[in-house]
């Protein structure tokens, strides 16, 4: 970002309860007066007072990116100024550094303030910082820290590369790691077990530590949902009713089930995903309407009980003497709807199914 003339951080616009000036704001952003942290706040404000980034963006020229890194930075630069930072920090991001505070942003108040120290005293850049912010972050999650490293921000940032250069063999690689470690290393301690590594052999029984199994769902469907499983055909309606519903939580859809409640997991295909209160019945092909008779399949099907409502588009199930059936109304019916099937499941299909777990063979 240009540099500007410094200018009093601590003076920006101040809108009344109600209202934003918003003109004035807009022409202060065209302009770039002031400085970096009056943009991130008057775009903060713009935001508030309903602007859209885009808005903001064909006003001024900030892009959308932009305005989320000016905002975000002016965030952390409050914080880091109320923790009590020298002079050299605070001349240093009044006029320049966004871009550098942006990266602080996953670190804690005096984890910020003690980075802010470390990266001015060090003269470092926007990626640095990152690499700077990153090792705090990974540091501050152990109790205690490792023998020889104390909590200093530099001593974490060594921590990583001294971890990374253990677990290479490359003498080029390895050597590159411990002169980063190095650079960064604040205590004599620190230099001491970095420098240890200079001594040590390569050694080829030297084991790098595995990589984490990670996978990252990426799709709807890869995500399945439980539903609760009413039972096999034929069932009552009172069965139907009686079923409780789950209630998955969180990011990976986390059923707390209790007593004896059988489930089954079903892809999470936009139907499924829009079902209200789904649960499932296991079945035959014959026992569903339209269907033929001469072959046999197991089927799973998908009833919604929140879905009450006719349509002559759908299959519902109703109530025939106690007993559920799957019906098709061309007309609204006198009878109630206890759910509409939203889908039939087929169960995946083994052409051989000894054949398919001897990998070898298939390959062959």
């Amino acid at each position: 970002m240009t540099e500007i003339p410094p200018s009093n951080p601590q003076h920006h616009p101040q809108p009344d309860s109600e209202t934003v000036n918003a003109d004035a704001l807009f022409q202060l952003l065209r302009r770039k007066e002031s400085n970096w942290v009056e943009w991130g706040l008057s775009c903060q404000q713009l935001q508030k007072a309903g602007y859209s980034s885009q808005a903001i963006f064909e006003e001024t020229g900030f892009e959308p990116i932009q305005q989320n890194q000016v905002i975000v930075a002016s965030q952390v630069y409050g914080t880091v100024m109320n923790a009590g930072v020298s002079e050299a920090v605070r001349s240093r991001f009044e006029r320049t550094g966004s871009d550098i505070l942006y990266e602080l942003r996953i670190l804690t108040q005096p984890e910020r303030a003690a980075a802010a120290e470390f990266i001015v005293a060090r003269n470092l850049d926007a990626d640095s910082a990152r690499e700077v912010a990153k090792a705090i972050k990974e540091f501050s999650r152990r109790s205690s820290p490792p023998a020889g490293f104390s909590d200093h921000p530099g001593d974490a940032v060594a921590y990583q590369y001294w971890k990374l250069a253990q677990q290479h063999n490359d003498l080029q690689e390895r050597s590159r790691l411990i002169a980063r470690g190095l650079m960064f290393a604040h205590t004599q301690e620190s230099r001491r077990q970095i420098e240890q590594l200079l001594t040590e052999g390569v050694g080829s029984d030297r084991r790098p530590t595995p990589r984490l199994p990670f996978y990252r769902l990426e799709t709807e469907e890869a995500l399945p949902r439980l539903i609760p499983v009413v039972g096999q055909f034929p069932v009552t309606a009172a069965a139907l009713k009686a079923v409780p519903g789950v209630q998955p939580a969180g990011a990976f859809q986390i059923v707390e089930q209790a007593g004896n409640q059988a489930l089954v997991a079903v892809p999470g295909w936009q139907v499924i995903l829009k079902a209200q209160d789904p649960v499932a019945i296991l079945c035959n092909n014959t026992q569903l309407p339209n269907q033929e008779r001469e072959k046999s399949e197991e089927l799973l099907a998908i009833i919604d009980r929140a879905e009450q409502e006719w349509s002559a588009d759908s299959y519902f199930v109703v109530d025939q003497s106690g007993q559920l059936e799957v019906e098709w109304f061309l007309e609204e019916p006198n009878v109630p709807l206890l759910g509409r099937l939203i889908l039939v499941m087929r169960p995946k299909k083994i052409l051989d199914e000894p054949l398919s777990r001897d990998v070898w063979q298939v390959d062959e």
